[in-house]
């Protein structure tokens, strides 16, 4: 069993579904797709189907399949934390260059200068 390879499956539906691509082929089409549109059951799927087609005994399959969905669940919730921090930082970051933006335009875009005026 490659577990690299069921690794890079659950990233895929769960990344997919989280970046929005599996909302977006919806509206493409204008079809509802419930099983793909979860990050749980598309991954589920996808690695039974992966392990089934690589000759794995039914069993392992359906285990492997059922843990790799719900590793699905705690990579869904890293993915919307590092979101919750992206947005805060990127809220601090902004609120900064607006600052600086109104201290330069607050003096036409003349920095104070030392320099007596002639």
């Amino acid at each position: 069993m490659d577990w690299i390879d069921i690794a890079g499956i659950v990233f895929v539906c769960v990344t997919a579904n989280h970046l929005g691509l599996i909302s977006a082929i919806e509206g493409v089409i204008k079809h509802q797709l419930p099983i793909m549109n979860c990050p749980k059951c598309l991954t589920c799927w996808s690695v039974l189907a992966y392990m089934v087609t690589t000759a794995h005994d039914i069993i392992t399959s359906l285990a492997v399949s059922f843990l790799a969905s719900y590793i699905a669940i705690w990579l869904e919730l890293l993915e919307g934390f590092v979101d919750t921090l992206y947005i805060m930082l990127y809220g601090k970051i902004t609120e900064a260059d607006n600052d600086n933006e109104a201290t330069t335009s607050a003096d036409d875009g003349n920095s104070a200068s030392t320099m007596p005026e002639l």
